[in-house]
């Protein structure tokens, strides 16, 4: 499991996608999202939008990520 590192309350699910470098575009990332590709706590993710925050468990391309604080 791969932690990303932010330093907000929490970062929208299309955003960690193109932080982490998982996405070239927000258009790719609502693509995948939109698609069906992602899971947020082993589920299906439909909302761009949603608010992930330290601890929830994101699947994408096969690879878990979290995300954390920076210290």
């Amino acid at each position: 499991m791969r932690t990303i590192v932010i330093t907000t309350e929490f970062i929208k699910l299309q955003d960690l996608l193109k932080f982490a470098g998982l996405v070239e575009t927000g258009g790719e990332a609502k693509e995948r999202i939109q698609n069906g590709e992602v899971r947020v706590g082993g589920e299906v993710c439909l909302q761009r939008g949603k608010k992930i925050r330290p601890g929830d468990d994101v699947l994408f391309g096969g690879d878990h990520y979290t995300v954390g604080y920076a210290d």
